[in-house]
Order: C-alpha cells, then sequence, then structure tokens
C-alpha cells in the first residue's frame, strides 16, 4: 500500500472518529468532498468506497446505513451524550474535587464524542456556585486509599481544621493519624473514607478533602472491620440538609468548631467576623425551611440564631411544637 494510501486512510478514520455517530452519518460523498477541502486529496467514489471497506474490516467500529449513497459512521463510544453529561454534571459539583482539576476530568471526557457533541455539552457545563475544595491533595489521597484497601496496610495522614479566620490548620494536636480504611464513601458531594483509627481506638471517618496531604500507605497490616460493621446500616444515619424555600439572610454566633460546617455549606467566601478566640459571627444567606432549624439544633447550642426576628421566632416555635409532642 503506498504512502499516499495510507495517509488518505488515516484522514479518513480521524474524521469518521471526530465527527460521525448513529445520529450524524457522512456520505461517501461528503467524505470525498473533506477530503479534498481538508486535504487537498481527489479521490473517486470507487476509491473512498475501498478505503471504507478496509476501515470496516479492521474491526475499527466503522459502520453504514444501506441507501442510495451509502452513509459511514463511527460506532464504538463508549458513553451516550447523556451519560456524558450526566459524568459532566457530577464533575461540575463534586466538591472535593478543585476547580481546576475538575476542568481538566471534562476535557478528558468530551474527547470521547464528537466535535460537534463536545460543544454541544460545553454550552450546557452549568458550574454550580457551591464551594469547591482548594486542597489539591484529596483528588490524589482517593488513588492512595484505594490501593491501601486492596492491600489490606494501614494509612497514616494529617487531618485539618479551619479556625475563625478561615484559616486551615492541622488538627490531633500536629499529630497524624493511623488508619485501617475500610470504604470511600461519596455522601453529599464529598468523599470520605471510614475505618478503625488507631488514636482513638475506634471506627471513625475523615473526609478526604480534609486530609492535609496524599496518605502515605504504612507497612503495617489493617486491622479487619468488626463483625457487625455494615456500610449500608451507617450510610442510612448520614443526615443531608435540603431546602425548598426562598433564601433569606441570617446571622449566626457560632463556637469555632463549628467554621467548617459553616464552610461547607456556603462555601469559603461566607461573612464571617470574629467575635474572640471560641467565637464568630457569620452572615449566611440560607432557606430557613426545617431541615435549617434542625442542622441548627444538631449542634447542641454551638450555633445560635441572632437575626432576624421572625427567624428567632420561628426557631423557637418549631422548638416549643417538638416539646409539646413529647
Amino acid at each position: 500500500m503506498e504512502y499516499g494510501t495510507k495517509i488518505r486512510l488515516l484522514y479518513l478514520y480521524q474524521y469518521l472518529l471526530e465527527h460521525t455517530d448513529p445520529d450524524h452519518p457522512q456520505s461517501t460523498a461528503e467524505l470525498t468532498k473533506m477530503l479534498k477541502n481538508d486535504y487537498d486529496l481527489k479521490v473517486s467514489r470507487n476509491t473512498i468506497s475501498n478505503d471504507l471497506a478496509i476501515l470496516r474490516e479492521s474491526d475499527l467500529h466503522i459502520d453504514y446505513i444501506e441507501s442510495t449513497q451509502n452513509k459511514y459512521f463511527y460506532n464504538g463510544r463508549p458513553f451516550e451524550v447523556s451519560e456524558l453529561k450526566i459524568l459532566i454534571d457530577a464533575l461540575s459539583s463534586a466538591r472535593f474535587i478543585t476547580p481546576n482539576i475538575s476542568s481538566n476530568l471534562i476535557a478528558k471526557l468530551l474527547t470521547l464524542t464528537t466535535e460537534e457533541n463536545a460543544q454541544r455539552l460545553r454550552r450546557h457545563i452549568s458550574v454550580t456556585d457551591r464551594y469547591k475544595s482548594s486542597n489539591h491533595s484529596g483528588y490524589y489521597s482517593v488513588d492512595a486509599i484505594n490501593n491501601a484497601i486492596d492491600l489490606q496496610r494501614k494509612i497514616r495522614f494529617y487531618y485539618t481544621d479551619f479556625d475563625v479566620n478561615k484559616k486551615r490548620y492541622i488538627t490531633n494536636n500536629g499529630k497524624p493519624y493511623t488508619l485501617s480504611s475500610y470504604e470511600l464513601t461519596w455522601d453529599g458531594d464529598y468523599y470520605y473514607v471510614r475505618g478503625f483509627c488507631d488514636e482513638r481506638q475506634a471506627v471513625r471517618t475523615f473526609r478526604i478533602d480534609r486530609i492535609a496531604e496524599q496518605p502515605k500507605i504504612l507497612n503495617q497490616i489493617a486491622v479487619s472491620p468488626p463483625e457487625d460493621y455494615m456500610p449500608a446500616q451507617y450510610s442510612k444515619c448520614v443526615f443531608r440538609m435540603f431546602d425548598t424555600d426562598q433564601p433569606e439572610e441570617v446571622q449566626l454566633l457560632c463556637h469555632v468548631s463549628m467554621m467548617k460546617h459553616i464552610i461547607d455549606h456556603f462555601g469559603v467566601d461566607v461573612k464571617t467576623e470574629p467575635v474572640d478566640e471560641e467565637r464568630f459571627r457569620a452572615n449566611i444567606l440560607v432557606c430557613t425551611s426545617s431541615t435549617f432549624y434542625r442542622w441548627i439544633f444538631g449542634f447542641n447550642g454551638k450555633m445560635r440564631i441572632l437575626g432576624p426576628e421572625s427567624v428567632q421566632t420561628a426557631y423557637r416555635e418549631m422548638l416549643w411544637k417538638a416539646l409539646e409532642e413529647l
């Protein structure tokens, strides 16, 4: 086979790969025109038909629709456009992934469809206004933890929290945690690792984007899960916050340990002001539905509503109503 034929086959296959699918086939006349306009290659109808036959016989997923002039298309894509849209939306909203990593992964997903479909998907990408992690190691920590689970080895890592000035610091008095990982769980747009913690001598859960850097896999055999450990049952107990009402501005008085929860739900740009070393005020835009009040109540007094008065009143009424039901 001469050089010209080889390069023509490559051009033809590349075009079919990038521009066709079952919904967008191309006729031999259209493919002949493409070769002439794009690559200045003049071919006859018989030549293009022979080239397409070679591609089809080479198991390159080239298919065709029979008609007066057969139409050809690439039929080997692993994902439908609707499936790619779901994956892209998940990456756009996943909070544990940094914006840069989300963009890079989305770009790779878009290579799995035609250029035309990729352009359509780009126009419809909606990046939510929710807080996304700034911890670049979180993404790579998932891979390290998966390897540790497969190898049945312990991991060691430093865990972080936030102070009243929204500064990240190492918890556990600056000492690392040692964990026998049991499972990785995606819940509420975050990844969590759950396992037996040597320092606490109990099963504990850690959020992966709060791990300071990629965990170190130790040469120590992991502790086996307790016999009564049921991951599905644990997942049912995880509380999620859902709201349907119109948002309004609410001021909270919070203990410093609440900063991470405020940032989780309202983002790092939320308005906060230190009151003293132990407390801070936060101005949040929130839907003041019953789920919000339950969220406040769950912190056992470490988060108080300062205003507006209508929100304080609604919260009190909900609490009194709950007491009356006892």
